[in-house]
């Protein structure tokens, strides 16, 4: 399969206060117009309000499709205004033409002069609660499976809005990230599928862990405190 796009914007932003007890989130993006160094653990001045569950190595960049933004004004047309462009869902990248579909785990990109891996999808949290004022935003991401995915660095470079974003090798074509996400959030318990996700060569460990952890407990994990906006203190 053949995947040349067009990067049409590259997103930063710094954590600010943002929860009801003022946890920082930096999942609000604003474009960048020249060249931005890409690092192992993410652009340079982009950041994140908690590490221990956003960014690192293996969440280093966010793609989401621009497409997806169209879908969700035609089912919530009550969206705020303020998030009507890419930016809103806190994404790096945003292009148009490639989406859950049609991007594979492994899949490995030139982005610029940078090279990227996918090294898995995006499990949506309750921040996207708050940036969209609905209560259910991140169940209905993780449900409509418009989740974006994430990059590891393999090779740091710069990119810049109208870069390519060239596929140049895919080693696991039969793991498209809908495959996954089915797994995740639909046929959970599915003892051969989370057994082939368990030994995927690589998606991020943090996604194998889940599949060996559903294996060996046969049940699934506790969603409630990603997905419910916590109360003030």
């Amino acid at each position: 399969m053949t995947v040349d796009l067009t990067v049409d914007a590259v997103l930063v932003g710094r954590p600010v206060a943002f929860g009801p007890n003022g946890e920082p989130s930096g999942i609000h993006k604003t474009p960048c117009a020249g060249p931005v160094f890409v690092t192992e653990t993410g652009l340079a001045g982009d950041g994140q309000g908690d590490t221990k569950r956003h960014g690192g190595p293996e969440k280093a960049l966010h793609h989401y499709p621009a497409e997806h933004y169209a879908a969700w004004r035609q089912e919530m047309p009550e969206l705020p205004s303020l998030v009507p462009e890419p930016g809103g869902f806190g994404e790096n990248l945003s292009t148009t033409g490639l989406d859950e579909a049609g991007v594979c785990i492994g899949d490995v990109f030139e982005l610029g002069t940078a090279r990227v891996q996918v090294a898995q999808g995006r499990q949506p949290c309750w921040r996207l609660n708050l940036r969209f004022g609905t209560n259910d935003m991140a169940r209905r991401v993780q449900a409509t499976g418009r989740t974006g995915w994430y990059y590891r660095v393999l090779s740091p470079g710069f990119v810049t809005p109208g870069d390519r974003l060239f596929l140049v090798h895919r080693p696991n074509p039969a793991w498209p990230l809908t495959r996954l996400l089915d797994i995740l959030y639909r046929d959970m318990l599915n003892a051969d599928a989370l057994a082939a996700m368990a030994q995927l060569p690589n998606l991020a460990e943090s996604w194998r862990a889940l599949a060996r952890s559903r294996l060996e407990r046969q049940d699934i994990e506790d969603w409630t405190r990603r997905l419910t906006t916590p109360g003030r203190l």
